[in-house]
């Protein structure tokens, strides 16, 4: 039974990877053809200020499609979640909300400050975590004679 369980997890993952490949090419379609109407169609050689938030929108929108698609690849290949990468794409997709907001009450900016500070401070502990403090073992100097451990 478990076997059949994994089967279809595989296969509902392979699925929304081909979604998602869709998806960011229909996306990435879209962007192209927004920057040559907003180039040489409506004003030659110029854009304007809302014409930039919008390919900008997109471009970070095709950014997020793409580390979702690595994520799903990468725990297809290992089976593991790599929570850096999730929190990266949250604070790409704050970061393009930031980017593309109107107007916004003190409420809700306060309220996205918030969740930037918190989601910048999520990626510091998890990188830090995952991470070795200084380079690897074999990478070290050499310490000094007074600083090493007699035995």
């Amino acid at each position: 039974m478990h076997r059949y369980v994994d089967w279809f997890e595989q296969i509902i993952y392979v699925t929304l990877i081909v979604f998602l490949a869709v998806l960011l090419l229909f996306t990435l379609l879209e962007l192209g053809w927004l920057l040559v109407v907003s180039l040489f169609v409506n004003s030659i050689y110029r854009l304007e200020s809302h014409e930039l938030f919008n390919l900008f929108g997109y471009f970070l929108l095709i950014l997020i499609g793409l580390e979702l698609l690595e994520t799903i690849k990468v725990y297809l290949s290992r089976r593991e979640f790599h929570v850096e990468t999730i929190i990266l794409v949250a604070i790409i997709a704050i970061a393009r909300k930031v980017i593309l907001i109107g107007t916004a009450t003190p409420g809700e900016l306060i309220g996205i400050a918030l969740i930037i500070i918190a989601l910048c401070g999520g990626y510091y502990l998890v990188h830090r975590a995952g991470l070795p403090l200084s380079h690897p073992p074999d990478d070290h100097p050499p310490l000094p004679d007074d600083e090493r451990d007699e035995p």
